[in-house]
């Protein structure tokens, strides 16, 4: 065997090479996908509380720049102010309105399903609704699914304990975000390479303004349909307005599938009492939907981002079922900063097209 031959034998061709890198390059990059698609399962429910997180500091420190804008003073001393307002309208309205809630809330969970036995014995008189009331629950069974459901409205801890865990979970690491944004997100920045930075503070600035804008226009909307129901149901005479109207303007937080969820218990118990206060109910229901889905949302979508309903309820349904009732109600929020990260990493930088602009305010 001459040197070329050995040579050839133990240094392979530089094609060999390349395709053995290219190999390995891929192996790693998926064997990474894998690892990071695990991590978001197994971790989801933390994943979900930091983004949540993330929304309440960005809300926070909207309002404190709002607030140090209107009124000339430091940003920090307008945060103090902010969250001691909020709080203390949380603890004022708490304090006034917490024994009628509590009232109200005991007898909602007892009225739902005597409401649904009287509707299942109104309906099984006619024949061809009997079938279709046989394969209904029990209301026990009802009862047992709305308590599951209600302790679980922040699904990243269990029980009614665990949910206001993540209330102040939330509140505080929200604080502490909106107190000094900037040493994380530069934090972040620092894992981008250098040439790339620039970017990817553009990148990082659109998703807070993108989320800022949303979050105060759905708060605003949210406030507004919470006391439009309360007032509009006290007027038609349906029992426990109050504690409908805060379970509707929170609900309000879950576009299309929220009000949906709201109205139920309200129609429930409004046909317990007759058929056409249950009608007027549902009217109340769609004239407050169509007022804020062609007045209050155009606003938001117009400070915001604008996302098709199909969109949007398609989200709903894969972060549903990926991450429970957590994912639904944080789908409209991840939904517009993927729409973001799309826009302008992928169609913008990678397929270099700067026609699908962001809708100007």
């Amino acid at each position: 065997m001459n040197e070329h031959q050995k040579e050839d034998a133990v240094d392979p061709p530089p094609t060999q090479r390349r395709v053995a890198k290219r190999v390995t390059m891929i192996s790693g990059i998926a064997i990474l996908f894998i690892a990071l698609a695990a991590a978001v399962v197994l971790a989801a429910d933390a994943l979900l509380l930091i983004f949540a997180c993330i929304l309440c500091a960005i809300l926070f420190y909207k309002l404190s720049e709002i607030l140090a804008r209107r009124f000339p003073m430091n940003r920090t001393v307008a945060l103090v102010i902010v969250v001691a307002a909020l709080l203390g309208i949380i603890g004022i309205g708490s304090w006034a309105m917490a024994p009628q809630i509590s009232e109200q809330s005991t007898k909602l969970a007892q009225e739902v399903p005597a409401a649904v036995e009287r509707l299942k014995t109104t309906v099984e008189q006619h024949p061809i609704m009997k079938r279709v009331v046989a394969e209904l629950p029990p209301p026990e069974q009802i009862v047992k699914q709305m308590g599951d459901m209600v302790p679980n409205a922040g699904l990243f801890f269990g029980g009614v304990i665990g949910a206001l865990g993540n209330i102040v979970i939330i509140l505080f690491v929200g604080i502490y975000f909106a107190a000094s944004p900037h040493t994380y997100t530069a934090g972040a920045i620092r894992l981008v390479p250098k040439a790339r930075r620039s970017r990817a503070r553009e990148v990082q600035q659109e998703l807070g303004n993108t989320l800022a804008s949303w979050l105060l226009g759905k708060s605003a909307s949210m406030l507004i349909v919470g006391v439009a129901t309360s007032i509009g149901l006290s007027l038609l005479g349906v029992p426990l307005a109050l504690i409908l109207g805060i379970i509707a303007g929170l609900l309000d937080f879950i576009p299309y599938l929220g009000p949906i969820m709201a109205g139920v218990p309200a129609v429930l118990l409004a046909l317990s009492i007759s058929p056409d206060l249950a009608l007027y109910t549902v009217l109340l229901f769609l004239g407050i939907q169509l007022i804020e889905g062609y007045a209050l949302q155009p606003l938001i979508e117009a400070k915001a981002v604008d996302l098709p309903p199909a969109l949007v309820i398609v989200m709903q349904l894969i972060f549903g079922t990926l991450f429970g009732f957590a994912g639904v109600a944080l789908a409209t929020p991840l939904a517009a900063t993927l729409s973001v990260l799309v826009r302008m990493l992928y169609i913008e930088d990678i397929l270099d097209d700067r026609t699908a602009q962001k809708r100007s305010p």
